[in-house]
C-alpha cells in the first residue's frame, strides 16, 4: 500500500490567500493548496500568481485543482507542473479519471454518484496513489440536503448509512488496489471531541490520514493517529512474542496470529 511519507494531518490552504499558505506549513504535515471550493471567486489568473508566489515545498503540497468539468482545469494542472508539485488532487471525478494528467500522482476524490459507482476503476488506473472523499458533494447529488444526521433526528452529528457506505468504499477499495485513503473533513471545526472520534475511527479502520479545514484541527488528528501507551505496550509484547514463537501464541491470554502481528507492526510504526 502507498503511503504518506509527511504525516497524518492534511491541512486545506485557499490559493487566495496568499498569507495563509505559509502558516500551513509551519502548522500541518502536509498543505493542499485549494483552487477549487475554499479558492474564493477571484479570478483565475489570480489564483495563479498567488500560488506561483508562494513558497511552496514541493514534497509536501498537494494541490486540488478546480473540476474537470471546467474549462479552468487544464490550466489548473498546468500550473501543478509549472511549479514543481508531483501529486495532484482531483475533485468531482466522474465515471473514470480524466485526461492530460499524465506524470502526475493523482489523489482521486471521490464524491459523485458516478465515481462511487466506478471507484474499483478509478482506485485502480495506474496514476492514481490515493483516494480522498467528500460528503457535502455527494449529498447534494444524490438529491439530498444534510450528509450528518439533524438536531431533530436519532444519533444527531452522524453521517447518514449512504455517506458512511461512500467512506467504507473508499477505504476498501483503496486498498485493494494497494492505494492510501485520506478521510473527510469534520466541518465543525469548534468540535473537538467530535473531530477526534472520527480521526481515531480513522486511524485504526485503515485511513492514512485525515483533511483538517483550519489549523485548530492539526494537531486533534495527530493525537488521534498516536497510538495511545497501552497499545504500544501490547504491540511491543506481541512483537516479542513472535520473535520467540513461529506459530501462534498468547499475550495476556489472547491468541496472536499472523494478522494481529501485522496491527501490532502497524501500530509501532506510526510512533515518533
Amino acid at each position: 500500500m502507498e503511503t504518506i511519507p509527511f504525516g497524518p494531518s492534511l491541512l486545506f490552504a485557499p490559493a487566495h490567500r496568499g498569507d495563509l499558505i505559509p502558516k500551513a506549513f509551519a502548522r500541518a504535515d502536509t498543505v493542499i493548496v485549494d483552487l477549487e471550493d475554499g479558492a474564493g471567486s477571484g479570478g483565475r489568473g489570480d489564483l495563479h500568481d498567488t500560488v506561483r508566489a508562494a513558497e511552496l515545498d514541493p514534497g509536501r503540497t498537494i494541490l486540488r485543482t478546480i473540476g474537470p468539468e471546467s474549462p479552468h482545469f487544464p490550466a489548473d494542472v498546468a500550473l501543478v507542473r509549472e511549479v514543481g508539485v508531483r501529486t495532484v488532487m482531483v475533485p468531482k471525478v466522474g465515471a473514470s479519471l480524466p485526461e492530460g494528467l499524465e506524470g502526475l500522482d493523482v489523489i482521486a476524490m471521490i464524491e459523485t454518484p458516478q465515481a462511487l459507482v466506478n471507484i474499483a476503476a478509478i482506485a485502480g488506473h495506474p496514476q492514481v496513489v490515493g483516494l480522498f472523499w467528500g460528503a457535502e458533494d455527494l449529498i447534494t447529488l444524490l438529491g439530498g440536503t444534510h450528509s450528518r444526521r439533524q438536531a431533530d433526528e436519532p444519533g444527531v452529528g452522524e453521517y447518514r448509512d449512504v455517506i458512511r457506505h461512500a467512506r467504507s468504499q473508499v477505504l476498501v477499495h483503496a486498498a485493494a488496489a494497494g492505494k492510501f485513503a485520506v478521510d473527510a473533513i469534520h466541518a465543525d471545526f469548534r468540535d473537538e471531541e467530535g473531530q477526534f472520534a472520527e480521526a481515531l475511527d480513522a486511524a485504526r479502520s485503515g485511513f492514512l490520514g485525515t483533511a483538517c479545514i483550519h489549523p485548530a484541527q492539526v494537531d486533534v488528528v495527530r493525537r488521534a493517529f498516536l497510538p495511545e501507551e497501552a497499545q504500544v505496550e501490547w504491540a511491543r509484547a506481541v512483537i516479542a512474542g513472535a520473535q520467540r514463537h513461529t506459530g501462534a501464541f498468547q499475550v495476556d491470554g489472547v491468541m496472536i496470529d499472523a494478522p494481529l502481528v501485522a496491527q501490532a507492526e502497524r501500530i509501532l510504526s506510526r510512533l515518533p
